[in-house]
């Protein structure tokens, strides 16, 4: 069974954990670098969250050279969080470093970014790219070679990931999106229910359930559809 993670997305720690308290049977939130920087979103929040029994998906996203990048996985393994992430095209010196610190936390290789198409990220790297699978396949195997737990990918390359990797590596899917829900700044999005079909193992799911006029509603039906 897929686990639900909510993207706490919001301006400030009081309105993440005014969200939290109103989710029946929370398990776990994502804390992305907007929410982590801004007042009472940081450390504390994370601390406090996990003192209530939700867990944290720390999406920060490290890329930079190996110390730096193992002494923030380190930071994040002592503040409790259960998830973190590094960018896979940060190499693998860095995803070894990153592993080697990580303990019990389990730490999840960003591949595609789901607001990229094949054109942004023929830019990115600097030559064609004529499928986004591969090129998401070849990323998440680095960060398996380094002993990561698993990867972050958007649905459209889900299946092919499971497929090739085999159903042990978590996969967690972004971009989940109800059918005729706005897109906004996702290129890439997928049903919840279609995820799970592809084998993802957590889903992210933000701005549906955050500007739902009833988010409680919402987060409940998309848990019993996963």
């Amino acid at each position: 069974m897929a686990e639900l993670v909510v993207a706490l997305d919001l301006a400030s720690g009081r309105e993440a954990l005014a969200l939290a308290a109103r989710l029946p049977g929370l398990r776990w939130v994502k804390i992305g670098p907007v929410l982590y920087v801004r007042e009472g979103g940081g450390p504390a929040l994370v601390r406090e969250l996990a003192a209530r029994g939700v867990r944290v998906f720390l999406d920060l996203k490290w890329h930079d050279i190996p110390s730096v990048v193992a002494g923030a996985v380190e930071a994040a393994r002592e503040l409790g969080v259960g998830m973190a992430t590094v960018h896979t095209l940060g190499g693998p010196a860095m995803l070894a470093a990153a592993r080697a610190a990580a303990g019990d936390v389990a730490l999840l290789g960003v591949t595609v970014l789901t607001s990229h198409d094949a054109g942004d990220f023929e830019r990115v790297v600097g030559r064609g790219v004529p499928d986004l699978g591969f090129e998401a396949e070849r990323l998440a195997r680095l960060a398996l070679d380094a002993g990561l737990a698993g990867v972050v990918a958007s649905g459209h390359e889900l299946g092919l990931l499971r497929e090739t990797l085999g159903p042990g590596p978590l996969i967690v899917v972004p971009g989940i999106r109800a059918p005729g829900d706005a897109a906004e700044d996702q290129a890439r999005t997928i049903s919840a229910v279609d995820a799970v079909r592809r084998g993802a193992t957590h889903l992210v799911v933000g701005r549906p359930i955050t500007r739902a006029a009833d988010p409680a509603g919402v987060y409940q039906r998309m848990v019993e559809s996963v």
